[in-house]
């Protein structure tokens, strides 16, 4: 049994608490940009206890406060201008876009996970009412014949699906990014997969502040790749959209005593400087090829 008064992350499914608390803290504030009415329900007391237990654990809930906010911002508009009537979000964790976004009512979602989150998940949000045609589905993502038989399935109903890993990547192995990789081009109605993007550079900062945290709960950061959205175009995906998470910092003011330095000094860079920064840490939408 997982003690809910314990700040260790036990398991990679406890990182989706840790998230959620971070969203119910900028659904809180005033100027928040975006509204989260689930997810302090859905951290729970879990979640709280890791974002304390984690170093500067209040304070960096920026990150994942931008990376919401864009993730949204890029679905949103997925839905409006390329066709998009079917969003497969995996490893979804404690999501609540469904519930919480302006989604119209056509749209399919289908979230995946563990079953033990899912269930959770499922436990906590009865009785709530999603905006639009909503699925949950337990399945094993690294398991090849759960993932094909998955996107088989929810392909054949679709006409143009965008796909959602947001979080997800980091904590793949190479050869199990690969796997999904071609798993998802192998299905021609999958059109657009969104992801968040480390390179090795923030790979680096990311395992000194939370390595050991991370590591002790089995849900170690793997995935960083020096090609960065390169890296996908052997498995038949190109990068269409990339987003800076420190431009978009800055852009929603969030994080900007950290960020400051950058914040006077890229109008002054090199060219080539602005987009290594760029892609330190980045969201991608990428496309079939």
């Amino acid at each position: 049994m997982t003690d809910t008064a314990s700040g260790r992350i036990e398991n990679v499914s406890d990182t989706a608490r840790w998230v959620a608390i971070y969203r119910a803290m900028e659904s809180e504030r005033p100027d928040a940009h975006f509204r989260d009415p689930f997810a302090r329900r859905l951290g729970g007391a879990r979640g709280e206890a890791i974002v304390r237990a984690m170093p500067q654990g209040e304070r960096m809930s920026w990150p994942m406060v931008v990376r919401t906010a864009v993730f949204d911002e890029i679905i949103l508009e997925s839905i409006r201008t390329r066709g998009v009537d079917t969003v497969l979000n995996l490893a979804a964790g404690l999501d609540t876009r469904p519930w919480r976004m302006e989604l119209p009512a056509s749209l399919r979602w289908v979230d995946v996970d563990l079953p033990a989150m899912t269930e959770y998940k499922a436990g906590v949000m009865a009785g709530e009412t999603p905006r639009c045609r909503y699925e949950a589905v337990s399945a094993d993502l690294t398991d090849p014949i759960q993932r094909d038989g998955l996107f088989a399935r929810v392909t054949a109903e679709s006409a143009c699906t965008l796909v959602v890993t947001e979080g997800l990547l980091v904590y793949l192995a190479d050869e199990d990014v690969a796997a999904l990789a071609k798993s998802l081009h192998a299905r021609p109605s999958i059109r657009w997969w969104l992801t968040d993007l480390a390179s090795p550079k923030l790979m680096e900062w990311m395992l000194k502040r939370w390595g050991r945290s991370v590591n002790a709960g089995n849900a170690p950061f793997r995935f960083a790749p020096a090609e960065s959205g390169g890296w996908f175009a052997p498995f038949g995906w190109r990068e269409a959209e990339v987003r800076g998470s420190m431009d978009d910092a800055i852009r929603l003011r969030r994080g900007m005593r950290m960020l400051w330095p950058y914040r006077i000094l890229r109008h002054v860079m090199p060219a080539a400087k602005r987009e290594e920064m760029r892609r330190f840490s980045m969201y991608l939408l990428m496309e079939r090829s």
